[in-house]
C-alpha cells in the first residue's frame, strides 16, 4: 500500500473512533435559511444525509468504497476524485444556490491572537508580508507551485484506489487553477465574510457576540487589517522591517492536506528565493524534510523567531488551538474563525489568503452533474427510501456551512448520520 493510501485509511479509522465515542454531535436542522434578503424554499420531503468525516483525508476512500454517494471538500481532494476517476464534479461552491451568493466566496484567512499583535506587531507584520508574497509567487509560478504543494501535501506519490491511480503532480496541476490566491480584503470580500456570519446565525452556529452586532461592531470584532496595511507598505517600499527578536517559539497553524494555505508552504519551500528577493524567509531547520516542522523567520539576514508549524485536520480544530494559545497565528477557513471569535476567542482576521477552491463531487457515473441534477437525484433517492449520503469535513467547516445553507435553500431536509 502506498504512503497516501495508508494515511487515508488511518484517517478513516480515527474518524470512526471519534464518531463511536460520540464526539461529533449533530446539530438540529433548521427549516429555512435567509441570505441577502432572499426568500428560500421551505424544507420538504427530499432528504440528504450529511456525515462528518473528521477531515478531508478519509473522503476519497469513503467514495471509492461506496460508503458515501459524494463529498464536499477543499482542494486538492476535489481533483483527487476527478483525476483518479473515482468521482466526478457536481459543481464548485461558487455556483451553489442562491446564485450568485457564493460566487468568489471567501475561504481561508490568516488570523492572529490579539495578544501577539500587541506584543510583537513587527513580527505579525512580517508574517503578513510573507503571506502576501507567497500568494503572489503561486500566481506567478503555478507549475513550480504545483510541484512544491504536491511534495508537501501528497508526497509526490502515486494515488491509488483499487485499479484506479493518478499521479500527485497531475492532481495538483488540476487543483491550483480552481483556487484564487488573493490577500486583499476588498469590500466584496468583507461582505462575503458577513454572508457567512448570516448563514452561521441561521444554522445556529453563531449565537454570541456577533449575532446581534451592528455593522461597525461586527467589523471591529472580526477584523484587524492593520498588519495587512503595514505589510503592503513594506512590500511597496521594498523594505521589510526587521522585528525585534521573539524570545519564545511561536506556533503557526495550518490545515493538513490543504493547498489553501499554499502561501505558507511555498514560503518554506522557496525560502531562498524570498530571502534573496525580498529579504524575508521562513527557513526550515531540516532542509531535507518534505514537510518541515520547525522554521526560522529570517528578516534582512537576522533570525527573529523560531516557528513551529502545527497541523489540524479541519478549521474548527485549528481555531481551538489558536483560542488556547497553542498557535499564535493560523491559516483556516473563515467560518471557523467567525465561530471562534463569536464565542469570545481573542482572535482577529487579518486578511484573506484565497477565495473559492471547494466543490461537491459525486461517485463516477452519478446522475448528479450540476446542482439541479443533484437535487433531482436526491429527490429520487429519498423517494426510494435511500437518501444520498454526503460527507463533509467537520461541523462548522466552510464546506459544512455552504452545503447546509444551499441544501436548505433548495428545500432539502438534512439528517446528520
Amino acid at each position: 500500500m502506498n504512503k497516501v493510501a495508508t494515511i487515508i485509511l488511518v484517517c478513516i479509522a480515527c474518524a470512526m473512533v471519534t464518531l463511536l465515542a460520540g464526539c461529533l454531535q449533530p446539530v438540529a436542522p433548521h427549516n429555512t435559511v435567509t441570505t441577502n434578503g432572499t426568500t428560500p424554499a421551505t424544507a420538504g420531503t427530499t432528504e440528504v444525509d450529511v456525515m462528518y468525516a473528521g477531515g478531508v483525508g478519509p473522503m476519497p476512500v469513503l467514495l471509492s468504497t461506496k460508503q458515501v454517494d459524494g463529498y464536499i471538500a477543499w482542494q486538492p481532494y476535489v481533483s483527487i476524485a476527478t483525476e483518479s476517476g473515482i468521482g466526478q464534479l457536481v459543481t464548485y461552491t461558487k455556483d451553489f444556490p442562491p446564485v450568485p451568493e457564493w460566487n468568489n466566496h471567501p475561504c481561508c484567512v490568516l488570523t492572529a491572537r490579539d495578544a501577539l499583535v500587541t506584543s510583537d506587531p513587527d513580527f505579525v507584520n512580517a508574517m503578513a508580508a510573507q503571506t502576501i508574497l507567497g500568494d503572489q509567487w503561486i500566481t506567478d509560478h503555478p507549475e513550480k507551485a504545483a510541484a512544491d504543494l504536491s511534495e508537501w501535501v501528497i508526497g509526490n506519490d502515486t494515488i491509488k484506489f483499487g485499479n484506479q491511480s493518478v499521479s500527485a503532480d497531475s492532481v495538483m496541476r488540476d487543483a491550483i487553477p480552481t483556487v484564487r490566491y488573493t490577500t486583499e480584503p476588498t469590500p466584496e470580500w468583507i461582505n462575503g465574510t458577513k454572508n457567512f456570519v448570516n448563514a452561521q446565525i441561521s444554522l445556529g452556529y453563531v449565537t454570541g457576540s456577533l449575532k446581534n452586532s451592528s455593522t461597525v461592531g461586527m467589523d471591529a470584532t472580526l477584523f484587524n487589517f492593520g498588519p495587512y496595511t503595514a505589510a503592503k507598505k513594506m512590500i511597496r517600499e521594498k523594505n521589510i522591517v526587521t522585528p525585534p527578536k521573539v524570545n519564545r517559539q511561536i506556533g503557526i497553524g495550518y490545515l493538513k492536506g490543504d493547498i489553501h494555505c499554499g502561501s505558507l508552504i511555498v514560503a518554506v519551500k522557496e525560502w531562498q528565493y524570498f530571502n534573496d528577493t525580498y529579504g524575508i524567509a521562513l527557513k526550515p531547520r531540516d532542509l531535507t524534510a518534505s514537510r518541515p516542522e520547525i522554521c526560522d523567520l529570517i528578516v534582512n539576514g537576522v533570525p527573529v523567531a523560531e516557528l513551529k508549524l502545527v497541523t489540524a485536520d479541519a478549521g474548527p480544530q485549528l481555531m481551538q488551538m489558536e483560542a488556547t494559545d497553542i498557535v499564535g497565528m493560523g491559516y483556516a477557513g473563515v467560518p471557523p474563525a467567525i465561530a471562534s471569535i463569536d464565542k469570545g476567542s481573542p482572535i482577529k482576521v487579518l486578511m484573506p489568503t484565497q477565495t473559492e477552491g471547494s466543490a461537491l463531487v459525486a461517485a463516477k457515473g452519478s446522475p448528479a452533474i450540476d446542482w439541479n441534477s443533484f437535487i433531482s437525484y436526491a429527490a429520487q433517492r429519498s423517494a426510494s427510501g435511500k437518501p444520498l449520503r454526503i460527507a463533509a469535513p467537520s461541523k462548522g467547516s466552510i464546506q459544512d456551512i455552504m452545503l447546509q445553507d444551499s441544501l436548505k435553500y433548495s428545500g432539502v431536509s438534512i439528517k446528520f448520520v
